[in-house]
């Protein structure tokens, strides 16, 4: 998994105990899941229990009986929990809360961050796709994507291809041989010659690739990057 999204708990609806199934609490004080539905827990005090549903799209996370916490279903392992809530699906949200593929089949690269069933469309880096069973950005050998389009044979070996997209200079002229930062690595970027060539690149005498300047930079410039170098020889 190249790339990571989470989600914190957001807000859940509130079911008194006398509105479900007979509970009981493993401990008096804490926070538990129900044995059948992912997405349903219960919070105990004292002996009392009130049961909760995560919000539309995400499983609640009963890694930690202390922590109240909702998240997305490729972050946690459900087991034997399968049954869900009914989904409260949107347009290009199939539920109101989580990541999912772009509507549109040729927009690999893209994908859609729901919340509250309104769709916020984001992009993956360079040469990445979108891989909806991870919920993650991956390169193209890497994806459980059937649908989408085999690397190019001018791919390097670790997927990149260079994206069609043309890329502007600081005076606003496009690029002849734009350059793009690697997803996992602060030193090291890729080089397209002539904007469809793919080339590794990598920033030499302590400096780390700046995405904002498209050149190579002090760490200290770039979010992130801060402290590559701290513990390499």
């Amino acid at each position: 998994m190249l790339w990571w999204f989470g989600f914190l708990l957001f807000s859940t609806t509130i079911i008194k105990g006398n509105q479900a199934q007979k509970f009981t609490c493993p401990e008096r004080t804490g926070f538990f899941p129900d044995l059948e539905e992912c997405d349903l827990y219960y919070i105990c005090s004292k002996g009392d229990y009130e049961q909760r549903l995560c919000p539309d799209g995400l499983v609640f996370d009963d890694s930690d009986p202390n922590k109240e916490r909702c998240d997305i279903p490729a972050n946690i392992d459900c087991g034997d929990r399968t049954v869900l809530q009914e989904p409260k699906p949107s347009p290009g949200c199939p539920r109101a809360n989580g990541y999912y593929r772009h509507t549109d089949p040729l927009a690999c690269d893209k994908f859609f961050n729901c919340v509250d069933g309104v769709p916020h469309e984001l992009s993956c880096p360079p040469g990445l796709i979108y891989d909806d069973i991870a919920s993650t950005c991956a390169w193209i050998t890497d994806a459980n994507r059937k649908d989408c389009k085999k690397p190019k044979k001018d791919a390097l070996e670790d997927g990149f291809v260079c994206p069609d997209e043309a890329v502007m200079g600081p005076d606003g002229r496009k690029l002849p041989h734009p350059t793009y930062p690697h997803p996992e690595d602060c030193q090291k970027f890729y080089i397209c010659r002539n904007g469809v060539m793919p080339q590794k690149g990598s920033c030499s005498g302590g400096k780390v690739y700046n995405v904002d300047l498209l050149t190579c930079d002090d760490p200290s410039n770039v979010p992130g990057c801060e402290d590559y170098f701290k513990g390499k020889n």
